[in-house]
């Protein structure tokens, strides 16, 4: 029997029933394929899309977005979560970032986005004085460096001005200086020195420091030059020539601190006027006055005294007069002793019974109208004894 239909067809229609078989089976695999994917919503170091996968971990699903996981870094959920459909992941990159705080550094690794957050993160406080190299909203990025300063309140004297607070981040004294405009001049210096740091709390002195040239003029004092009379009664003194001083001028270097000196140096000296000594001719004439019994002299002051007598050895003499008269030395000299308020030392008087006489002694025992007349020997001071007497002074 023939068949119906030629050869040629039958093979067309299996082609085509094969061809038909590929398109469904591909077509059955494609449904089958797309069928078992997940939509995850991805948010990336802040940006968030959301994709279709047939990964099974989140490892996975990271890796075929070429992102590779560091340990410092922000993830959610775990990397070896499963994959599920609506899945949320969430990754930051965590970045270095070297803090430098008061001269000491840190390096640390943080997903904080901003200064402000990273700030937050590791507990640092700042007031408004302290000093940050990036201002709070400045986005991290990776390997900054940030420089934080504390701010330290520290007072200050300048020279002789009150004492004043200010907060400062400045390290050292010097820079503390330059921060609050205060120049220094050649001579001035600062307590602690300008290379100490800061101290909080600490108080900062600037002694300001002149150095001036002084000039004084002062009085040259003349000497009191004596020299011997003959010719001048003993206890006498004559002025020969008036004294007179002479001016110095000195120049000196002065150190002021504050306005306080706290130095003098002499620089020279030079003699403006000379100076003119005092000379005084003192006498050295002996006047010896001998026993006289005659009649008392004319003229002169009159009037009686209490009398005593004593000698050149007598208990507490010394042997030479208030004058400067040796008694021992000049035994036959004829003196008394006065009370000078009454009779002046030096005066020449004549004592009845006694003569002539200078009255060139004092004792502590003889007081007002009373005298001691002086003896060589002590037989005669006793037989003068105790009494009274005229005496005349006559000059």
């Amino acid at each position: 029997m023939k068949s119906l239909f030629p050869t040629s067809l039958s093979k067309k229609q299996y082609i085509i029933f094969f061809a038909s078989f590929l398109v469904f089976a591909t077509t059955l695999g494609i449904l089958f394929y797309e069928g078992t994917k997940k939509t995850v919503a991805l948010t990336l170091d802040g940006k968030e899309k959301v994709v279709e996968t047939r990964a099974e971990t989140v490892e996975d699903l990271l890796m075929e977005q070429q992102i590779t996981v560091n340990s410092n870094d922000y993830l959610f959920p775990k990397i070896n979560t499963k994959v599920k459909n609506n899945l949320e992941v969430v990754w930051e990159k965590a970045r270095q970032v070297e803090i430098v705080k008061d001269g000491e550094k840190k390096t640390i690794w943080t997903t904080a986005d901003t200064v402000a957050e990273l700030l937050h993160e590791q507990k640092i406080t700042l007031i408004e004085h302290d000093h940050i190299s990036a201002r709070p909203k400045t986005p991290i990025s990776d390997n900054m460096r940030l420089e934080i300063k504390k701010a330290l309140n520290v007072s200050y004297i300048d020279g002789t001005k009150n004492e004043q607070k200010a907060w400062s981040t400045s390290a050292t004294v010097a820079d503390f200086l330059t921060q609050q405009g205060i120049v220094l001049n050649t001579l001035d210096r600062v307590e602690p020195s300008l290379n100490e740091n800061i101290q909080e709390d600490g108080v900062i002195k600037i002694i300001r420091v002149e150095k001036v040239t002084d000039v004084v003029e002062e009085p040259i004092n003349f000497a009191v030059v004596t020299k011997k009379d003959a010719k001048l009664d003993k206890g006498k003194q004559k002025v020969v020539t008036e004294g007179k001083e002479g001016l110095l001028s000195r120049k000196f270097e002065v150190i002021r601190e504050n306005g306080t000196e706290v130095s003098r140096k002499l620089i020279s000296e030079k003699t403006v006027s000379a100076k003119q000594d005092k000379v005084v001719a003192v006498g050295t004439k002996v006047l010896v006055a001998q026993v006289s019994r005659g009649a008392a002299p004319a003229g002169g002051k009159e009037f009686y005294v209490s009398s005593t007598a004593y000698t050149a050895g007598c208990n507490g003499c010394s042997g030479t007069t208030a004058t400067g008269i040796n008694l021992r030395a000049n035994p036959n000299v004829k003196v008394i002793a006065v009370d000078p308020r009454v009779i002046p030392l030096g005066s020449k008087v004549y004592v009845e019974g006694y003569g002539y006489a200078i009255a060139a002694d004092k004792g502590s025992a003889i007081k007002g109208y009373k005298i001691d007349v002086f003896f060589p020997n002590l037989s005669d001071a006793y037989r003068w004894g105790t009494k009274r007497v005229k005496i005349k002074v006559l000059n």
